[in-house]
């Protein structure tokens, strides 16, 4: 009797713990201020490396540390006699391995999600390796004098590693991806191509950048295509993602989906004082401060852009306000 009433009380223990398991693993996994800093920093520095690579560029400093990874062949510093152009370089090489500091403590502070958040922690490694190959890049394209095409890549890359961190942010944030899609399938289509349109229009802008006078050092080559053209071939997805993100908007505001739609908003204004500055860069005679505007802005777009993109599904840890007939399953 005795053995049979220890079994039974075995058998029961043993179910309450799965229980409690099964509830623990349905609950939201509580996300603490240091990965909400960590994710927002993550963002923050992504795009300031922009910004400082575009300050490279700009003022001809793409080979003020001749050499890579050293600075020259025999410092690993911006020596006195490098001048400013030695300065600004060498500068961004630093805030290169700030970046990467950052994308290191970033897993860190995750780590022991992994296995509840699966996906911010695997956002966090492809921040990581994107950063790697990030510094691998801007290496080789030290190492081939500013090829065009290889500093293309490199800005690429950039505005992938910001596109990429928004989306952590937007998940620390939000919680995991749900299941339901919060706007009627056109809406999701709409938005879909109008991610396509900021692509199209970042790879426009990197071509004709690549074809103009910021080479980043004056010995450094051009595509050798017509930048005149390319800058008229780089406004045309310019003004279509305009229209419909204008579009996507009017949809939005129908469904009663704020959140949605306030990013919708965010992106749209983005796109006009973008267009602004390309309009006037271009017949200003591009004008560093405005390019360099431009290469930081186009960025932020894609951050936007993706924001948008996240927030057309519900999230498993926040309750979404659906509009009437607007759910549809994935």
């Amino acid at each position: 009797m005795n053995a049979v009433i220890a079994r039974l009380s075995q058998l029961v223990g043993s179910r309450a713990r799965s229980l409690r398991e099964g509830v623990s693993s349905r609950l939201p996994v509580s996300i603490g201020a240091r990965v909400r800093f960590f994710a927002m920093t993550t963002l923050v520095i992504q795009i300031l490396i922009v910004a400082t690579g575009g300050a490279v560029r700009l003022t001809g400093s793409g080979l003020g540390c001749p050499t890579w990874p050293l600075c020259t062949d025999e410092s690993l510093v911006a020596t006195p006699e490098m001048g400013i152009h030695g300065v600004i370089e060498f500068g961004n090489r630093l805030l290169s391995g700030v970046v990467g500091v950052i994308a290191v403590l970033m897993i860190l502070m995750v780590v022991r999600l992994r296995r509840e958040r699966r996906d911010i922690f695997t956002l966090a490694l492809v921040i990581l390796g994107g950063t790697i190959l990030q510094v691998v890049v801007g290496g080789i394209s030290v190492l081939l004098s500013l090829h065009p095409s290889i500093v293309g890549v490199h800005y690429a890359i950039s505005a992938a590693l910001v596109a990429v961190s928004a989306a952590l942010v937007y998940r620390v944030w939000n919680g995991p991806r749900g299941a339901e899609l919060v706007v009627a399938k056109p809406i999701a289509m709409l938005t879909h191509v109008t991610s396509l349109l900021v692509a199209l229009t970042i790879v426009a802008g990197i071509l004709t950048t690549g074809a103009g006078p910021h080479a980043g050092d004056e010995a450094s080559a051009r595509n050798g295509l017509d930048a005149a053209v390319l800058q008229h071939v780089h406004s045309w997805p310019g003004y279509a993602l305009v229209v419909a993100t204008l579009v996507l908007i009017l949809a939005l505001a129908r469904t009663g989906q704020r959140r949605v739609l306030d990013f919708a908003i965010l992106l749209l204004v983005l796109e006009i004082v973008q267009a602004l500055i390309g309009v006037i860069q271009s017949r200003s005679g591009l004008p560093v401060l405005l390019v360099g505007s431009h290469m930081v802005l186009a960025c932020a777009i894609a951050a936007s852009m993706t924001a948008v993109v996240l927030s057309l599904r519900s999230s498993e840890h926040r309750s979404t306000p659906v509009a009437e007939n607007a759910v549809v399953s994935a």
